[in-house]
């Protein structure tokens, strides 16, 4: 029945949402979040759907929905009940319905400029006035209107409803790009997918003031429910994918090279092609590639070797072709790149392959693409699996990452000794306070981290930047580059002064750097700037979650005192003084940019 909640979604969603909410919540573990939706027309049964598609990811929503159509207000005016319900997202559902103006044929291009100006401003304000919640904003840009009555010259005609709403989606894209914690729903792009005559129904809004119909409503949950499952880190990391009439037709250890079918002189093989470039394009932006397929590993990566092959062996970070099931070699493909399993898409023709490793790991999301090579981009593209809110320099270079600490492995087996292996690295860390160039990918690591975080809070961008401009707070983030390359931004502490005591509310770091000495240097930091502050105690937190095992016994190890402990969570406790003595060995620090 949860099948009913992927692409293509069926249409009795809201009259089952009852029955799909009682499976979903039998989930042992969520997120919550507090969830308010202003409307600029009736929400209710957005929210209904929005929440099944949350609870599907994960997340459990509280919500706060807004009178209808005042959002306006409760905005710039504020709302007793919205302060108090202390959101963490706030969806803007607007169509183009609340265009207050549209141009008239009397208008001069000066007035129609103001038009859109006026437009602009009034959401401008709205952004604005919802800046004090330091949470994340998800607006609707706007969908085109059902009629033209310019016909053609609607589009390019100064005067035209359809001219109007275009420049007024590009201005809500700039101001997108400048405003860190706006993300665009873009319904301008789901109506032209469904189709406007299906996506906005004059009897609904007559009758119920619904902005769209009810086809449209999963569309539209779907897509919010997939950015704030990218802005709290819960989007997918890695495709799998199959190799034979999967990445391409035919059966390479039957067929040979030159009987696979992939290139452009057949409609079949030119599909192949096209799949091929979808999954390089999702690595270019920091995507990691695997395989796992029933296969002799000669013939498998002999057929990367095709001339028209758009991917290439090297393309991949895990490569497992044997004759093992297909799950077990997802499972260490997972450990291999040192992932979560729910980070992972696994995609298959055969499907009973599909089935096998969605019984015996459910927590891989296995799209029932079919076996028609033409539909599988449709699949995985419109379930929004690998859904992004930005695109920084370390998502571009993540795959990279994973190469280098592949040749970093290979170093580490020439050595008897770990500590010589760690100093022939000559490692170097940047480890400061937080600083404005850096502030996007804190946040990003802050609400994508899950397996080396002690609490596993999560901030938006908001939230950090106020941690980061409090002086009752301490910040600290660390790179670390070595011989073999950098490894980007990987570490962040922030800390609480309360009562003349240091509180660690967040201490994160990528796993790709564990055993590397870099907990060390962030701790040493930590105690420097403690020191500083004439801070004496530090208090560490442990809050157990579904991944975060590893670091369960970290305090213990540098030496902290357990204080309190309430089943799995621990209270822990460090006195220090200017006798400390460092804990990093192998680590040079230098000062970060704006030291």
């Amino acid at each position: 029945m949860l099948e009913m909640l992927n692409y293509p979604f069926d249409n009795n969603i809201l009259v089952k949402k009852k029955k799909l909410k009682k499976l979903l919540l039998k989930k042992s573990k969520f997120l919550e979040k507090n969830i308010a939706i202003l409307g600029g027309s009736t929400t209710s049964e957005v929210r209904n759907i929005l929440e099944l598609f949350l609870l599907k990811n994960g997340i459990k929503p509280n919500f706060y929905e807004s009178e209808y159509n005042k959002f306006y207000e409760d905005a710039l005016f504020g709302s007793d009940a919205l302060e108090a319900f202390k959101p963490d997202v706030i969806y803007i559902h607007t169509s183009n319905v609340n265009v207050i103006k549209y141009p008239e044929i009397s208008h001069t291009r000066q007035d129609i400029d103001t038009l859109l100006e006026n437009e602009c401003n009034r959401f401008e304000q709205v952004w604005s006035g919802l800046q004090k919640y330091s949470c994340a904003i998800i607006q609707n840009n706007f969908e085109l209107p059902l009629e033209r009555n310019l016909g053609n010259l609607d589009f390019y005609n100064e005067h035209g409803k359809v001219n109007f709403i275009h420049r007024l989606n590009q201005k809500f894209s700039v101001s997108a790009e400048k405003i860190k914690n706006l993300y665009i729903n873009d319904i301008n792009y789901q109506s032209s997918l469904l189709g406007l005559e299906k996506w906005y129904s004059r009897e609904y809004w007559y009758g119920y003031k619904y902005a769209l119909s009810f086809d449209a409503i999963p569309l539209v949950a779907h897509n919010v429910a997939q950015i704030i499952n990218a802005i709290f880190g819960q989007s997918k990391k890695c495709l799998v994918l199959d190799l034979d009439n999967t990445c391409w037709g035919g059966v390479i250890g039957d067929d040979g090279l030159n009987g696979i079918q992939i290139g452009t002189e057949t409609a079949i093989a030119e599909a192949y092609s096209a799949f091929q470039q979808y999954a390089k394009d999702l690595k270019s932006r920091g995507i990691t590639l695997a395989v796992s397929s029933k296969n002799d590993h000669a013939n498998a990566e002999e057929g990367f070797l095709h001339p028209d092959s758009v991917l290439k062996y090297k393309d991949f970070t895990a490569f497992k072709a044997n004759w093992e099931p297909k799950f077990s070699n997802i499972l260490d493909i997972a450990k291999e790149i040192n992932i979560g399993i729910d980070s992972l898409v696994f995609v298959d023709d055969n499907p009973a392959e599909r089935e096998i490793v969605s019984m015996q790991v459910p927590m891989i999301c296995v799209p029932n693409v079919g076996s028609n090579i033409s539909e599988y981009i449709c699949h995985i593209d419109k379930n929004g699996y690998f859904e992004t809110v930005s695109l920084l320099v370390d998502d571009a270079n993540r795959n990279k990452y994973y190469e280098d600490n592949k040749t970093r492995a290979d170093e580490e087996a020439k050595f008897q000794d770990y500590g010589s292996f760690l100093d022939s690295l000559n490692m170097r860390a940047e480890i400061s306070t937080f600083i404005p160039i850096y502030m996007d990918r804190i946040t990003q690591l802050i609400n994508k981290t899950n397996q080396f975080n002690l609490t596993t809070k999560r901030y938006t961008f908001g939230e950090v930047e106020g941690a980061a401009n409090s002086e009752n707070y301490i910040t600290l983030y660390g790179k670390l580059e070595d011989k073999f390359g950098d490894n980007g931004l990987i570490a962040i502490i922030i800390a609480e002064i309360k009562e003349q005591m240091c509180h660690i509310d967040l201490w994160l770091m990528s796993c790709r750097v564990l055993k590397r000495d870099m907990e060390q240097a962030m701790l040493d930091a930590l105690v420097e700037e403690c020191l500083a502050k004439g801070i004496y105690t530090i208090r560490g937190y442990y809050y157990k979650s579904a991944k975060n095992a590893m670091v369960s016994k970290l305090y213990e190890k540098f030496g902290f005192t357990l204080l309190e402990q309430s089943g799995d969570d621990t209270v822990w406790e460090l006195k220090i003084s200017a006798a400390y003595k460092e804990q990093n060995k192998h680590i040079k620090r230098e000062r970060g940019l704006d030291e």
